[in-house]
This record gives structure tokens, sequence and C-alpha cells, in this order.
């Protein structure tokens, strides 16, 4: 028999969710897109949701994460700070820190 650990993280701040799986996934999107319509398009989830997320994410974070431009001749979009950029760097070092650290756990949990 083959046993797997499945395991969710998100980080908080003030009881506030500021980044999870969803949240940077995300990011990510807006950073590749350059417009946060775009991404949550991609993302198949409504304009309102990801611009409520990404609110969520900007309110609770020591600094904003996203810059909007508005709309115009050229028309807007959205782009991640530097600060932003370093957030998703260390969520996905810190979840592949942590799927890690289970698997080795498993290993203990297998042996029984």
């Amino acid at each position: 028999m083959s046993y797997k650990i499945r395991s969710r993280i998100w980080i908080e701040s003030d009881n506030h969710v500021l980044l999870g799986k969803g949240r940077v996934q995300l990011l990510k999107a807006i950073e590749e897109m350059g417009s946060l319509s775009k991404a949550a398009k991609s993302l198949d989830i409504s304009y309102k949701k990801a611009w409520h997320l990404i609110d969520s994410v900007n309110k609770s974070a020591k600094e904003p994460v996203t810059l909007n431009t508005t709309g115009g001749k050229g028309g807007g979009g959205t782009e991640l700070t530097d600060y932003g950029k370093c957030l998703i760097k260390a969520f996905d070092e810190i979840d592949k820190n942590c799927y890690e650290f289970l698997d080795k756990q498993l290993e203990k949990f297998n042996t029984l």
C-alpha cells in the first residue's frame, strides 16, 4: 500500500490570508498577461473575484504587490511590483520545502 500526504499552506497577516496557492497563481498570471482581466480569464475566474483577491493581497501585504495603470488609447494593465515578485518566489520556496519535509515524514509512516 502506498500513502501520500496532502496539504495546503497559506500565509496570513492579522488573520487575513495574504498568500495561498490560488492567489500566487493569479499573481503569476498577471505577470504573464500584464492584465488582471486576462489573468482572471486564463484561470477561469470572474474579474470581480480576481479583483477582490488582489485587493485583499495588497491590503494584507507590507507594500503594494501590484500596480495598475488606467485604460486609455493604449489600454490599461496590471503589473507586479518587485515586492510582489519576491513574495511569489518566497511562497514557492516555502511550498516546495513544505512538501519535501512532508515526504520525509511520510517515510516514517510507511515503515510502520
